[in-house]
């Protein structure tokens, strides 16, 4: 990993670090805007969640006592719209229809590629196997991620990656990933803060995605113990995380005393 800089930037996951669904995670609030806000760093607020679009989700985690603005947070569904954009393709969306409003403008009619996040709701046979027979037919397949579960208040519940997973094997073929843990993702995130790798740190609660996703793009991945976090994943990538603590308030303590 290359030598290390001054601190310039946090990045921040969003569900399982600062909130479960319609719960924050205790402290988490004054923990951002009491601490956090005060330093000299810029703060990136990065999310693969595409349960919905970006200002539902503003509107939820401002009803949750948070204070972000629409412009720190950089999501997966802005990633994969990108992507969309700049290959010129009409998409099948298998998205959950909160997320729709992201996707406003991109035209779907006769779709010529196919696009998953999470959408419980289409993971049925008819569109699956709509989506099998249009990447057949040479349809590139993009994930938004690949995400193997995420937390919801009754317990962890399958992601995306399974679905994309099956439609790679069922096509011979493989996916074009655009959210964490991909490298492209995370320098896309960091785009404008005038912060290169080595100066930044991320907070997440996925060990693969977020910690080990930021920690391949160059820089520090500190994992958290709430969320989908479970027993000893901080052994399931390698270099291990940089930091492995109990939640986010005691990662921004973390990060005002020792990286500062």
């Amino acid at each position: 990993m290359a030598a290390r800089r001054a601190l310039k930037a946090v990045l921040v996951d969003l569900s399982g670090t600062l909130h479960i669904e319609d719960s924050a995670v205790p402290g988490a609030q004054e923990a951002l805007k009491r601490q956090l806000r005060s330093a000299p760093v810029t703060i990136r607020f990065v999310t693969n969640t595409t349960k919905e679009c970006k200002r539902d989700l503003l509107e939820r985690l401002t009803k949750l006592g948070f204070d972000i603005a629409e412009n720190e947070i950089f999501t997966s569904l802005t990633a994969a719209r990108n992507l969309l954009e700049q290959k010129q393709v009409r998409p099948l969306l298998l998205v959950d229809d909160k997320a729709l409003p992201d996707f406003t403008g991109i035209a779907t009619d006769d779709p010529n590629a196919v696009v998953v996040g999470l959408a419980p709701e289409h993971f049925h046979y008819e569109m699956m196997n709509r989506a099998f027979r249009l990447i057949l037919d040479g349809a590139p397949l993009i994930a938004i991620h690949k995400a193997r579960y995420f937390k919801r208040k009754d317990g962890l519940a399958l992601g995306p990656g399974p679905f994309v997973a099956g439609l790679e094997y069922a096509t011979d073929t493989k996916a074009t990933v655009v959210g964490k843990p991909e490298k492209t993702f995370f320098l896309e995130a960091l785009r404008g803060t005038d912060c290169a790798p080595e100066e930044a740190v991320m907070i997440g609660d996925d060990c693969r995605d977020d910690v080990g996703g930021a920690q391949n793009a160059g820089m520090r991945g500190i994992l958290v113990r709430t969320g989908k976090y479970r027993l000893a994943d901080e052994d399931k990538i390698n270099p291990a995380p940089y930091l492995t603590c109990e939640n986010f308030p005691e990662a921004v303590e973390h990060i005002l005393e020792h990286l500062l």
